[in-house]
């Protein structure tokens, strides 16, 4: 009777084993690339960390940010690149986020308004949307007076605000189903 219990239990705790490991395996296969990663700005040592590439050109496309004609957007540097065919960039500039980020990610452009009332209560227009996050509409707009001023930190606002320039530039090149590319 010894025998044939200690066949039973090996044959559970192997197959226990077998189903922790595909866990594990499915597990690490859905985390983020950058899981442990320090972030950027995070620490003093962070800033010190990055490439000599960043340091000397910030306006420099991010590498991994894909191929073709896109939007790219970095969450780090509140920079956005308006990339052509031939994968240059043929506009960069600097923006405002809102204060709830997409997450990094491939999207698409799919809502556009030529102006409406932005969640801080300012006309915008050239609104070009691409995303949701935390039930907030995520998408790059410019406000008709101009500003871009920093955003209520008591306010949940998803808009990413351009001057009027950037803005129609966006407006123009970010049609609907546009690739959309949010790099950290």
């Amino acid at each position: 009777m010894a025998r044939s219990s200690t066949g039973f239990v090996t044959a559970l705790t192997a197959g226990a084993l077998a189903v922790v490991g595909f866990l594990a395996y499915q597990a690490s296969a859905n985390a983020p690339a950058d899981l442990g990663k320090s972030k950027t700005g995070t620490s003093p040592s962070a800033s010190s960390s990055r490439s000599p590439k960043e340091k000397a050109d910030p306006t420099a496309l991010p590498a991994q940010s894909g191929k073709g004609e896109r939007v790219v957007y970095s969450l780090g540097g509140d920079r956005v690149w308006l990339v052509g065919e031939d994968g240059k960039a043929q506009r960069t500039y600097k923006v405002t986020p809102g204060t709830v980020d997409p997450s990094p990610g491939k999207y698409v452009v799919d809502s556009r308004s030529g102006s409406v009332t932005g969640t801080d209560g300012k006309p915008i227009e050239h609104v070009v949307r691409f995303t949701s996050a935390a039930g907030v509409a995520i998408g790059f707009s410019a406000a008709v007076d101009g500003s871009t001023p920093e955003p209520d930190p008591t306010k949940e606002t998803g808009g990413i605000r351009e001057s009027r320039a950037d803005g129609k530039a966006m407006w123009e090149f970010a049609t609907y189903g546009r690739r959309v590319i949010v790099v950290p």
